[in-house]
């Protein structure tokens, strides 16, 4: 493990007070994983001064997916239900966002213990190229630091929130940050698509992968944004 890796899961050890609230549910790995081709682009070094993860909502993402062979292993329950997966880890600049940066090559031993967190060997195969390149030379690294990130956040029940009253924007960053010691509001951000149905989490941290408020390209809708929750089943 890495000296990184090690103080995260430290950091996720402090904040996670409870059991966790499982994300994908009875989900199993494949035996094996065909590792896609990425096509890459021009390199966009630029100095690291944070990061996001960002989380997708299974159940909205798979609303219109079901049937599609493409997302089997996401949409068709085959392979277990799923809730919030993890789109990427992005490194972030002030400037802009690195990305293409180069690396090792991926192996299908980076790739497998990640497709219950995300089931999308493609997605995996192009987080690594396009961002996790740009914060270390070894895929390994890159995923085991986003499994860490992941597996210290407790989840409070969307399905639940999902039946609330009025809903808004506001209220789903205050029910994520209330369940996460360390957290708060304004480092959740919130994507919504163009009909107001949740899409995806974008988690803000410094440096030091500590939480911090989100610049406003990160940061998504605002509060008093009325919002919906596709449950899915």
């Amino acid at each position: 493990m890495t000296r990184t890796a090690a103080c995260l899961l430290a950091f996720a050890a402090l904040a996670s007070a409870s059991p966790l609230a499982a994300q994908a549910y009875q989900c199993s790995l494949p035996r094996s994983v065909e590792l896609p081709r990425i096509d890459t682009e021009k390199p966009r070094r630029l100095p690291v001064t944070g990061y996001t993860l960002a989380l997708s909502w299974s159940p909205e993402f798979c609303r219109f997916r079901e049937d599609r062979r493409r997302h089997a292993r996401q949409c068709s329950g085959d392979s277990g239900r799923f809730g919030f997966i993890v789109h990427g880890l992005w490194p972030d600049s002030e400037r802009s966002w690195p990305q293409w940066c180069g690396g090792q090559q991926l192996r299908e031993s980076d790739v497998r213990p990640n497709l219950c967190i995300s089931p999308d060997a493609r997605l995996l195969a192009r987080q690594w190229a396009k961002h996790g390149s740009c914060m270390t030379r070894q895929p390994s690294t890159y995923f085991e630091v986003t499994r860490i990130l992941y597996d210290g956040l407790q989840w409070p029940d969307f399905v639940r929130i999902s039946r609330e009253d009025d809903l808004t924007v506001g209220t789903i960053r205050k029910r994520f940050a209330d369940a996460n010691p360390g957290w708060f509001p304004e480092a959740v951000g919130v994507v919504l698509d163009s009909r107001g149905w949740l899409e995806e989490l974008r988690l803000c941290y410094d440096k030091r992968f500590m939480p911090e408020a989100c610049d406003r390209q990160r940061y998504g809708a605002q509060d008093g944004k009325a919002a919906k929750i596709w449950r899915g089943l």
